[in-house]
């Protein structure tokens, strides 16, 4: 059986242009990690974080090879790593103060993964990596509804120029940013920044929108 992937399999969600377009993202399941802080301090709280989501993930995807029986298992390619980010204060993001910044890091699950699975997975990492905390990791389900979203090519520190073309756009088609304490600045990840040429690393840009008020 082929394997799901969903970057070909939704290519509207994982697959833009780096031009703006307007999308409805359905409700979806990932393993979620929250914390605060600066995502680039070395071996800091952003990087157990992710430490602690693959464990986890690939826990998941491999069950089957570890002897593990999934009730509708399919096979499938890890989905991308992804990250919320806001601040308590819910300004939009600083990107010249990290130190203040607050976020999820999410990978995405397939349908299959069952908090009873979720649980007896974190039980089988426990017992393997003992040093992660694993109490920190959730199933968290939501639906995300309308939103911008663009491909970013370069720096995060370059993010700024493509939202602010991502707010041309929703000026442009009748939408206002609709960031809250439920929808927040959204990222996914498709090139490691401690591997190969910065200024061509692919990030979707997702922001939360609604119609203007007229």
């Amino acid at each position: 059986m082929e394997k799901i992937d969903y970057k070909k399999q939704q290519k509207a969600l994982y697959g833009p242009k780096t031009e703006p377009i307007l999308i409805e993202v359905p409700e979806m399941c990932f393993i979620a990690v929250d914390g605060r802080g600066n995502p680039n301090e070395p071996e800091g709280d952003y990087q157990s974080a992710v430490a602690l989501l693959y464990a986890l993930a690939y826990t998941i995807k491999m069950a089957p090879k570890s002897g593990m029986v999934i009730e509708g298992y399919s096979n499938y390619v890890m989905p991308p790593l992804e990250g919320l980010w806001w601040l308590d204060k819910g300004r939009e993001p600083d990107f010249g103060d990290k130190s203040q910044y607050c976020w999820t890091s999410l990978v995405r699950q397939p349908d299959f993964v069952t908090e009873a699975l979720f649980e007896q997975v974190k039980t089988l990492v426990k017992k393997k990596k003992p040093l992660l905390d694993i109490d920190r990791a959730r199933l968290l389900t939501f639906t995300e509804g309308l939103c911008v979203q663009c491909m970013h090519i370069g720096r995060f520190d370059d993010e700024p120029a493509t939202l602010e073309k991502m707010k041309l756009y929703m000026t442009d088609n009748g939408l206002v940013c609709d960031l809250s304490d439920t929808r927040k600045h959204h990222e996914l990840y498709f090139s490691d920044p401690r591997k190969g040429d910065i200024s061509k690393m692919k990030t979707i840009l997702r922001y939360p929108v609604r119609l203007m008020d007229r």
